[in-house]
């Protein structure tokens, strides 16, 4: 007897648990760490069929479109953009839902298509094909076969913005009658979360009237270049006592910093086992590490999540937990840096040594010089050099510090010279104020948008839930909040896990419901 689709989602629930520990985890770098990446899980196997019965291709098949390498000067020729494709609950008039999965190799982002997530729900709800199609300059989208800063030239959020409208206009699909669902002939919606949910924002900002409907999950549509707030949510969700703990630690450091104690910051580097760093920036950078496995979190996370291990590690001693202000000072030095010597720093080095893993001074390490292709931390910092911005950094003074101080932009923007030495002989000051102008940011105004947010993500503050920011929720452009994480709502099994997840999820299928009712052809 053939499962029902719930039980079946709840069966699949279970296997993204056992799976999650190998999908999250640790890797180097300050800036590959903190991407804005959404979750990435495999897919169980099994047979694919459409409406009618007929067998359909494996959701894994790779499909490919020529892409103009130059949307100004189409002259200059095309690049194979991969693209994946699902259509078992497609019938004649139902909707195309694309997405771009963003700044990562698309493989193994397939979930997308398939209804254990909320483009799949779509697609399921509306009789509608999923399309997952992979950002240029990522994985094995790139129109060079290097990432030299001369290739990267054609890296931008317009030319993305481009491959998408020239996709879903020109592209012939694999299905049957595919070759006549453009827009005009049937309604496209743009899926998003993390930067591909602003990037939707961006594209129906620039190219209106292409794409129908919007679904953003987690869009950091605000670029924002002194991005301290990425800690925020963080500070205020975490363990009290933890975070306390960690407040304590950040205060000292900065201390000596501001007294140019330097034996004293040797004594705690070696307190974590990272003596052998030689910048103190890098060290405090390496003190963020525990912080970002927040990102990764989701709702059916436990105790035994990195982050839950973490502070634990700080905050239970002798099997008693401490109290709201934690254990105090020596005590948070001595457990950090024990949590580092005997766990965290395999688990985030591997065998590297400190300065290969966490250095960021010495650009002639292999980290700054690789210019091969498939190396998303290079292509994404391209991208927050450029235009992005972000700089995950230490608050203003008067503000709790669960990050150093001593981290400010300048010392993220240094590290631009240092990987693209032939773009920047300066630090650059990125332009986030020129791509708000030109793609409306927080005072995107676009009817059919949807966004669903959580309250617990660090990208919280770059979205249209920003704290202050006051954002109207209207019917045109409804805005919703629920208790998750960083694109939490995306996976159906959230809203298995959390029931405000679930509210989210079910308010965004109603109004793709009534959205696509309104729809009429124009060809």
């Amino acid at each position: 007897m053939a499962c029902s689709p719930t039980l079946a989602i709840k069966m699949w629930a279970l296997t993204l648990l056992l799976l999650a520990g190998v999908a999250r985890a640790a890797i180097p770098h300050a800036m590959l760490r903190g991407m804005q990446s959404l979750q990435k899980f495999p897919v169980p196997e099994r047979s694919i069929t459409s409406p009618n019965g007929t067998a359909l291709p494996n959701i894994t098949t790779v499909y490919y479109f020529d892409q103009l390498i130059d949307h100004n000067n189409p002259g200059l020729g095309t690049f194979q953009q991969r693209y994946w494709m699902n259509w078992e609950f497609y019938e004649p008039g139902g909707p195309i839902i694309l997405m771009t999965p963003g700044e990562d190799n698309a493989d193994g982002y397939g979930v997308y298509v398939t209804n254990y997530s909320i483009n799949g729900l779509i697609a399921q709800q509306q009789s509608g094909a999923a399309i997952l199609i992979e950002h240029r300059f990522f994985g094995d989208s790139n129109p060079y076969d290097n990432l030299t800063s001369q290739s990267l030239s054609f890296l931008t959020i317009q030319q993305a913005i481009d491959d998408l409208v020239y996709f879903a206009t020109t592209a012939d699909l694999p299905m049957s009658g595919g070759d006549a669902v453009k827009p005009g002939q049937a309604p496209w919606i743009l899926i998003g979360g993390s930067y591909s949910g602003a990037l939707t924002s961006y594209t129906m900002v620039n190219k209106p009237g292409v794409f129908w409907a919007g679904y953003l999950s987690s869009a950091t549509v605000e670029t924002i270049t002194d991005y301290y707030d990425y800690f925020t949510p963080i500070r205020e969700y975490m363990p009290q006592n933890c975070s306390s703990d960690i407040q304590a630690v950040i205060a000292y450091l900065d201390s000596m910093y501001v007294a140019n104690d330097t034996a004293g910051i040797q004594t705690l580097q070696e307190a974590f086992g990272l003596g052998s760093l030689d910048h103190v920036g890098d060290f405090a950078a390496a003190l963020e590490y525990n912080l970002w496995d927040w990102q990764s979190m989701q709702p059916d996370d436990g105790p035994g999540s990195m982050f839950y291990q973490f502070c634990d590690a700080l905050e239970v001693k002798d099997g008693v937990n401490a109290g709201p202000d934690g254990w105090g000072l020596e005590n948070a030095v001595n457990s950090w840096g024990n949590f580092w010597n005997t766990t965290y720093y395999e688990y985030t080095c591997q065998d590297q040594d400190a300065e290969d893993c966490l250095g960021s001074f010495d650009p002639t390490i292999s980290y700054w010089t690789n210019v091969t292709v498939d190396n998303p931390g290079r292509s994404w910092f391209w991208m927050v050099c450029n235009q992005i911005g972000f700089y995950e950094v230490g608050p203003p003074e008067g503000q709790p510090a669960i990050v150093s101080r001593i981290l400010q932009p300048s010392f993220v923007e240094r590290q631009c010279v240092n990987m693209f030495p032939q773009a920047f002989t300066s630090p650059p000051d990125t332009p986030t104020a020129e791509t708000n102008a030109m793609y409306a940011g927080w005072n995107v105004n676009v009817p059919r948008l949807f966004f669903a947010n959580g309250w617990r993500d660090p990208w919280r503050g770059g979205t249209v839930s920003a704290d202050g920011l006051n954002k109207p929720n209207t019917t045109s452009m409804p805005i919703y909040m629920s208790d998750g994480f960083h694109t939490s709502d995306m996976m159906t099994n959230n809203g298995i896990a959390d029931p405000t997840i679930a509210v989210v999820q079910n308010a965004g299928l109603m109004y793709m419901k009534e959205w696509l009712a309104e729809w009429k052809p124009s060809t």
